[in-house]
C-alpha cells in the first residue's frame, strides 16, 4: 500500500462515497434549462467531479510521499506555534473576522452584491491582518473581477442588486454593461 495510512484511505473513501451518493441524487432533478445547455445538474456534477479528483489526488500524493507533515510549509509542522488568547486585541480580531460575513449578508439586500462585495473582500483581508493597501486594493479588484466574470458571464446568475439609491444605480449600470456585452456576441 505504499506510504498510505488508514486515515488517508478512510478519508478518500468518505469523499468518493459522498461524491457518488450526491451524483446519484442529481438524476432526480436533471431538468433542461433554456439558458444553460448542461441543464440543472451541470454545475453540481462538475463540483462533485472536482471533489472526486481532489480525493484521488490526495490518495496519489500520500501514496507517493506519505502523510507526514512537511516542515517547509507554513502551518504544516508537527508542533504548531502556540496561540495566546490572553489579550483583548486577539478577541477583537476574532470577533471582527466572525462578524464581517454576517454584516455582508445583511447588507446584500439594501446595498446589493455589486457594491457590498468589494468592501467585504477588503475588510476580510484587513481582519486577517493584511496592512499593505496596494496588496489589498489589487487583490480586491482581482477577486471582484473574477467573481463578476464567473457569476455574470459564465453562470449568468442573477445577483442581489440592492434597493438603496446609489447602490442600485451602480448595479443597474453593471447589468446594463453586461447586456450590451451579451449583444456583441
Amino acid at each position: 500500500m505504499g506510504k498510505l495510512s488508514k486515515s488517508t484511505i478512510l478519508e478518500v473513501l468518505f469523499w468518493v462515497a459522498v461524491a457518488g451518493i450526491f451524483f446519484g441524487y442529481t438524476f432526480k432533478f436533471n431538468q433542461p434549462i433554456e439558458i444553460y445547455k448542461f441543464g440543472a445538474t451541470g454545475w453540481p456534477r462538475v463540483i462533485l467531479l472536482l471533489i472526486m479528483l481532489v480525493a484521488l489526488g490526495n490518495l496519489y500524493y500520500n501514496f507517493k510521499n506519505g502523510s507526514k507533515a512537511q516542515q517547509d510549509r507554513v502551518g504544516m509542522g508537527d508542533d504548531p506555534d502556540e496561540v495566546s488568547y490572553d489579550t483583548l486585541d486577539i478577541h477583537v480580531k476574532t470577533g471582527f473576522i466572525l462578524i464581517i460575513p454576517f454584516l455582508y449578508a445583511l447588507s446584500l439586500k439594501p446595498v446589493g452584491f455589486y457594491c457590498a462585495t468589494p468592501v467585504f473582500i477588503a475588510l476580510i483581508m484587513c481582519a486577517w491582518g493584511e496592512r499593505r493597501w496596494k496588496f489589498i486594493l489589487g487583490n480586491t479588484v482581482f477577486i471582484y473581477a473574477l467573481l463578476l466574470v464567473l457569476f455574470m458571464l459564465v453562470l449568468n446568475a442573477p445577483l442581489p442588486q440592492g434597493n438603496v439609491s446609489p447602490f442600485y444605480d451602480v448595479s443597474a449600470f453593471l447589468l446594463k454593461m453586461k447586456t450590451q456585452f451579451d449583444e456583441l456576441f
